[in-house]
């Protein structure tokens, strides 16, 4: 294979992995895991800090983490401190809002009204519901930033969408 042929097949790569990352972006905000404030994090990431959004989603994902773990373990105990619940389900809701996590957001939101009447069930409804719409949503942000390297590494630039 000629060099010129091999530089057109990376082209040729190239163009169908940014094909592809619209696209996945288009599907990503259609299904609401992210809304405009993820796009306004985009932004932020130039050539000064060409990590920023990945930077900043391996924060969202220690943070939840630990929330997840403090919010279970605070629906195990014997006397449910609804105050203590909430206010990690508030920070949760704090972080996912902050990084343009729609729908952990709204589920959050749901928790935290189950939080002030002190239903017990509807919180375990909500944990497990808040826990799937997380983990979703970390398989398509870690999808993102996969698609992102690939792109860069082909030597490509990631497109807005």
């Amino acid at each position: 294979m000629s060099i010129q042929a091999n530089y057109g097949t990376m082209e040729l790569n190239l163009m169908q992995l940014q094909n592809q990352y619209l696209e996945f972006m288009r599907s990503v905000y259609r299904e609401e895991f992210l809304d405009e404030q993820f796009a306004q994090l985009q932004k932020l990431q130039d050539d000064s800090n060409p990590d920023f959004v990945g930077e900043v989603v391996s924060l969202f994902f220690e943070d939840s983490e630990k929330l997840l773990n403090n919010l279970s373990t605070a629906l195990q105990q014997q006397f449910v401190d609804f105050k203590q619940v909430d206010a990690h389900v508030h920070q949760f809701k704090g972080s996912s809002s902050s990084i343009g996590a729609y729908r952990v957001k709204n589920a959050c939101c749901t928790f935290r009204s189950y939080c002030e009447e002190r239903n017990f069930e509807g919180c375990v409804k909500c944990l497990q519901l808040v826990t799937r719409e997380y983990y979703l949503l970390k398989n398509k942000l870690e999808t993102l930033l996969r698609l992102e390297h690939q792109i860069l590494r082909a030597g490509g630039t990631v497109p807005l969408h």
